[in-house]
């Protein structure tokens, strides 16, 4: 380890210790360029290149991040970037400076350079995916140091294009590694700091510049990386979440022209075609809770938005069968714990579950016979799932279990029947206060 220490040491000594060398070929490479065609890009000479990626990776080490710093690498680096044009020399300084801020003593340093601060929210514009993909990653870095998150949320609030930058990447862009990453630091900054989230939420994009709100490039992305990538889709997911916690979010929704109908056609889609066709419901559960989790919360806002939208649409049959599918393991999993070993709860799925009870409370509140009609014609409202949804909207949302039996008993009397004996039941065991009823509180899932 020590002779390792040694050679990186020397390694970096070579390179830093005549860094003026170093800072005078890179800067000699950018203004022989400057001065010629300004609108082309330069390539990086292989040398140089291969000199510069073995500091992006020594510089993974603590020990190699701290005498980067001693050397004044940011300094040198930010002053590369802020005249580079070429894109591979910019991506890889970024990249260094990444790696250097991955440790909290250096990270701190680094913060405190205002050339760093400007330059690198300046780069979000920037055309290039792997140069946007650093500096996204370099972003989400320094907002994970506690010491400095502070500092770079008040830069983003501070520079305005910053929303309009990262809205352009996720309305346009098809690189999947990129979307990942802005939809990291999206999220990132809509659970750290509210105030960025009603800015950017209520901030009207400029339409002659085909701009979108932030909510419709949250979907566009969303929809780019449905069948690409599960974990990038739940990140996005869950910034349209964010969004529904408050006002300002919940009128943009809600507003005739705006992205709620959209947004709720399609993660009513995913729900349905993507989350929960496999047969075995357990396992699909176990692997997609965390997804389902913020899907039935968006779909439960947006639910409670829909009168006001110019087309109000009917809530999809097969999006309540979900929903009552989800329901019935439920339910079939708390009988088996009654009857058997306890187990360890699982916090999520029971989020899951107090989640799914909610959305099916508001949507059958006012639910209608022909659509009760299609859910037992099809399958998805049977005596079973009657009987979950039974457990699930007694006591705490008796209204709206009562109308849906009283819609479902003229639908199919025999089915209805069983799901009033099931809230007989239920409602008697309450008052005797034996009956194992789930209650059903909201739970933050943030």
């Amino acid at each position: 380890m020590r002779d390792l220490h040694h050679q990186v040491e020397v390694s970096l000594r070579t390179w830093t210790g005549t860094h003026h060398r170093l800072q005078t070929q890179l800067v000699e490479m950018v203004t022989e360029h400057a001065e010629g065609d300004s609108e082309g890009q330069m390539e990086l000479p292989d040398g140089d290149e291969e000199d510069l990626c073995k500091v992006w990776d020594m510089a993974m080490d603590k020990d190699v991040a701290g005498l980067l710093q001693a050397f004044k690498a940011t300094d040198i680096l930010v002053g590369v970037i802020s005249r580079s044009r070429c894109p591979r020399l910019t991506e890889i300084c970024v990249g260094i400076l990444g790696n250097i801020a991955c440790f909290p003593d250096t990270c701190a340093t680094l913060s405190q350079n205002e050339n760093l601060g400007e330059v690198l929210l300046l780069l979000l514009g920037d055309a290039d995916p792997p140069t946007l993909l650093e500096t996204s990653r370099l972003l989400l870095t320094c907002l994970s140091q506690k010491d400095v998150c502070s500092l770079w949320l008040q830069r983003i609030r501070q520079q305005t294009s910053v929303r309009s930058n990262l809205c352009f990447i996720m309305s346009s862009s098809t690189n999947t590694d990129l979307l990942e990453k802005v939809g990291e630091l999206v999220e990132t900054l809509f659970d750290l700091d509210e105030d960025i989230m009603k800015s950017w939420i209520t901030a009207q994009p400029k339409q002659a510049e085909g701009d979108l709100d932030v909510a419709s490039c949250l979907l566009e992305a969303a929809k780019q990386l449905r069948s690409e990538s599960p974990n990038g889709l739940e990140v996005y997911l869950h910034a349209l979440q964010l969004l529904t916690t408050i006002d300002e979010g919940i009128q943009t929704f809600a507003a005739p022209d705006g992205p709620g109908q959209a947004v709720g056609e399609f993660v009513g889609e995913v729900v349905c075609k993507d989350l929960c066709q496999a047969e075995d419901l357990s396992v699909v559960l176990q692997e997609q809770k965390s997804t389902l989790l913020q899907a039935f919360s968006v779909l439960q806002a947006l639910h409670r938005c829909q009168d006001q939208w110019r087309s109000k649409a009917d809530t999809s049959v097969p999006l309540i069968g979900t929903v009552l599918r989800v329901l019935q393991h439920d339910s079939d999993a708390t009988r088996e714990s009654q009857s058997g070993e306890e187990e360890k709860k699982d916090e999520q799925l029971e989020a899951l579950a107090e989640a799914a009870a909610e959305l099916l409370a508001d949507i059958c509140v006012q639910i209608q016979k022909e659509t009760v009609a299609d859910l037992v014609r099809e399958g998805y409202l049977t005596e079973r799932t009657c009987v979950a949804a039974a457990r699930s909207l007694t006591p705490n949302f008796q209204t709206s279990f009562e109308h849906l039996q009283r819609v479902l008993s003229e639908a199919d009397p025999q089915v209805g029947r069983r799901g009033e004996e099931a809230g007989s039941c239920l409602r008697r065991g309450r008052d005797q206060g034996s009956a194992p009823v789930q209650t059903l509180t909201r739970r933050s899932f943030l």
